[in-house]
């Protein structure tokens, strides 16, 4: 597998669980019902994707520079 697609790879994964992780310490530390775990990851997720717009390529939701991101080969 290229370069790249590693760097992507790891980029999804890490974010994936960043998501989590924080979905999880913000429903514990504000004693609220598990439950609401699941409602926050995509809530977290869409918070990314809107960040990502000013930081990686804006047509992606992808965090990677333009030269990284797989995305963005012709």
């Amino acid at each position: 597998m290229p370069k790249t697609q590693w760097l992507d790879l790891a980029e999804r994964t890490g974010a994936t669980a960043a998501e989590a992780g924080l979905a999880y310490a913000i429903v514990q530390l504000s004693d609220q019902p598990a439950w609401w775990v699941p409602v926050l990851i995509p809530a977290l997720a869409a918070g990314k994707s809107w960040f990502a717009r000013f930081v990686g390529r804006p047509d992606t939701s992808s965090l990677l520079p333009t030269r990284a991101d797989p995305a963005s080969r012709p």
